[in-house]
């Protein structure tokens, strides 16, 4: 991390900010060499074994396959929980791509390792919720 605070909402927020900026080497560089996505948590179109994606190229290629396309993502999170070495974010990421746009509700965790890295980026929506709020960009 850039700076000197390791907490896990520091964390999270950098995840954020780098992803809003497209910036794919940022946001790797963010997580532990043996760090893990599971987004969606358990088997997915993102990952039909549902085990995450671990470590700094199986990151990268779940960016490649889920954050690259899209045309923006917004975090649009109404309320944190931090305890420990982790935070709970609540509230909807909207991601537009090809013209439509879907919001998947949920809850989406960040637990940092002793250095500030994130350790696992855990993030609780369901797909067919998300499928179904579809809609063509306004």
């Amino acid at each position: 991390m850039t700076t000197v605070e390791k907490t896990a909402r520091a964390a999270g927020l950098a995840s954020q900010a780098a992803v809003r900026a497209k910036d794919r080497a940022a946001w790797v560089a963010l997580f532990a060499e043996d760090g893990i996505v599971e987004d969606p948590v358990g088997p997915s179109g993102f990952d039909p074994d549902g085990v995450g994606h671990r470590g700094h190229e199986a990151i990268g290629a779940f960016w490649d396959k889920a954050i690259a396309l899209t045309e923006s993502i917004e975090f649009r999170f109404e309320d944190s929980f931090a305890c420990g070495d982790e935070i709970a974010f609540t509230g909807l990421i909207r991601t537009t791509l090809a013209g439509y746009v879907v919001d998947a509700e949920g809850v989406f965790t960040y637990r940092v390792d002793a250095d500030g890295k994130i350790a696992a980026l855990r993030a609780f929506w369901e797909v067919d919720r998300a499928v179904a709020t579809t809609r063509p960009v306004a």
